[in-house]
């Protein structure tokens, strides 16, 4: 299930509506330590840059100082492997979230794996992380962004490596992409590099904005099957794609949301969902559209009468590429989902809202 940031975000409750699928609860288990012989090398990238340590990051539980260039790097934040991929270096673990992927690295940020070997792959049950595997890998320096650790947990991972937790200003799996790649890029002693990388990235949200001004206040959201209706806050990834693409979400969002990634609404706030554009993450976009227009609430709002539903198989590449939200993911999923939402919001109901064929 590929639902919430913590055990499944695409498992809910965090983890599973992260994704909010099927994903998640389905991957494959931990790799060996084995094969994560020769991880944590460069895959090309330049050297960190003259002066970049000592280095202090704060967070959720304080500040973290990384005294030298961190070598052996485990990812617990569950996309940060992305960021280290796209500076490049190669992590010596990784967190399952999504499932499905040797290493957890998608096929959006496999190439930059540059021959090295394939990380060795935790798995996230919701119950934390999996301390006895991270001590064995070594580490000398433990990411987790986006994620959700406890006090507690901090600390005990703290006994083994440098952590970087969540930052304390956004809900827990609330970081925006671009703070996630710049803060692991200071971590490595990329700064600049990471900056880069964002840049390049909001170039493309910008182009999109351009050729499509009808985006330009259009409002929209982004929704789950998931006891019931399933939709995402202000701060999850997700909808902060959709406001990159220049869609505003609905006003009222989040006072009904709260203070967290998303939330199940009840049957009377059914209009959250009937916006100019609906995305939705499902299972199987086939069977649960069909489902959705047997609803009696949802098939009679203008957003189902008049076409304006975007749907993506949670399970897919695509599916998986929109719900991790990363500087490497994101290229992947603007060239899918900017053709689904022009046809989605052209104001002509005979468009056909198609799925992408890879």
């Amino acid at each position: 299930m590929l639902r919430s940031p913590v055990g499944n975000r695409l498992t809910v409750a965090l983890v599973s509506v992260l994704l909010f699928g099927s994903v998640a609860a389905c991957g494959s288990g931990s790799e060996s330590p084995a094969t994560a012989t020769g991880a944590g090398t460069t895959s090309g990238s330049a050297a960190p840059a003259a002066g970049a340590f000592p280095v202090t990051i704060e967070h959720k539980f304080g500040a973290t100082t990384i005294k030298s260039e961190p070598k052996r790097i485990v990812t617990v934040g569950l996309t940060d492997q992305d960021a280290v991929l796209a500076l490049g270096k190669v992590p010596v673990g990784t967190t399952d979230w999504v499932g499905g992927y040797a290493g957890a690295i998608g096929p959006w940020a496999a190439g930059k794996l540059n021959g090295a070997a394939t990380p060795t792959m935790m798995k996230d049950t919701g119950t934390g992380p999996q301390v006895e595997k991270i001590a064995a890998l070594a580490p000398d320096l433990i990411l987790a962004l986006y994620a959700g650790l406890t006090k507690e947990q901090y600390a005990t991972l703290s006994k083994l490596a440098p952590v970087v937790a969540q930052p304390k200003q956004y809900n827990d799996y609330g970081i925006p992409w671009q703070e996630q790649t710049t803060t692991i890029g200071k971590a490595l002693g990329k700064e600049a590099e990471g900056k880069k990388l964002v840049e390049d990235v909001e170039a493309e949200f910008a182009a999109v904005r351009k050729e499509h001004p009808e985006f330009a206040g259009t409002t929209a959201v982004v929704a789950t099957p998931w006891e019931g209706f399933f939709v995402y806050g202000s701060q999850d990834p997700r909808s902060r794609t959709l406001t990159s693409l220049g869609f505003a979400l609905p006003s009222d969002l989040d006072k009904v949301i709260g203070d967290q990634f998303g939330a199940s609404i009840s049957k009377e706030r059914g209009d959250l969902l009937d916006q100019d554009a609906i995305v939705w993450t499902v299972p199987d976009t086939a069977k649960d559209s069909a489902k959705l227009h047997g609803d009696k609430l949802y098939k009679d709002l203008n957003v189902v009468k008049q076409g304006r539903e975007v749907f993506l198989a949670e399970t897919s590449d695509y599916g998986k590429a929109f719900s991790f939200v990363t500087v490497l993911s994101l290229p992947y999923v603007i060239e899918r989902l900017v053709p689904q939402l022009a046809a989605a919001v052209d104001g002509d109901t005979a468009t056909k809202v198609a799925e992408p064929t890879s």
